[in-house]
């Protein structure tokens, strides 16, 4: 799935040899506690989640969307190099992985974020984690952030 957006953007599946620059980029704002830390195993585990964005043949972007139930996906370990925020590349990442949904027939996706504006800026609204047990009792058990959670929900219709 290549998606030429403009004059050297283009989003693709993520291959084997992205996961370094897509852990660099994640990691890179976990550091400033915007999101959680993946390690190399769990990016090459998920790997056929991630899409990523490129420019001018660099990686600056990426995002996987990661099935949770027949109508319920997750967008997550959204990222975009800082040296290129405010352009609008990750709220493309977000169209394209919605897109994606669609055509699973995915009828809502959610996104846990500290930057719920941004989201909001793209139909998401928020909701109780309560609302999405599938994440919680899957993956929220095991987070570190267990009992403290300063995630926000977000969830749209795809």
């Amino acid at each position: 799935m290549s998606n030429l957006n403009q004059a050297g953007i283009i989003i693709r599946k993520a291959i084997m040899t992205d996961v370094v620059r897509m852990q660099s980029l994640i990691n890179l704002h976990a550091g400033s506690g915007v999101m959680l830390p993946k390690s190399l195993n769990q990016l090459y585990e998920n790997l056929r989640d991630f899409v990523v964005l490129e420019k001018d043949g660099e990686v600056i972007a990426c995002g996987a969307l990661h099935f949770f139930w027949e109508d319920l996906a997750e967008i997550r370990s959204l990222a975009v190099d800082p040296d290129h925020a405010k352009n609008g590349y990750g709220a493309k990442i977000v169209k394209n992985l919605i897109e994606q949904a669609k055509e699973f027939r995915i009828k809502r996706v959610f996104a846990l974020t500290l930057v719920d504006k941004f989201f909001a800026k793209l139909d998401f609204t928020e909701v109780p984690h309560s609302e999405l047990p599938q994440k919680v009792y899957k993956d929220c058990i095991n987070c570190v952030k267990l009992g403290c959670c300063d995630e926000i929900a977000m969830v749209r219709d795809a």
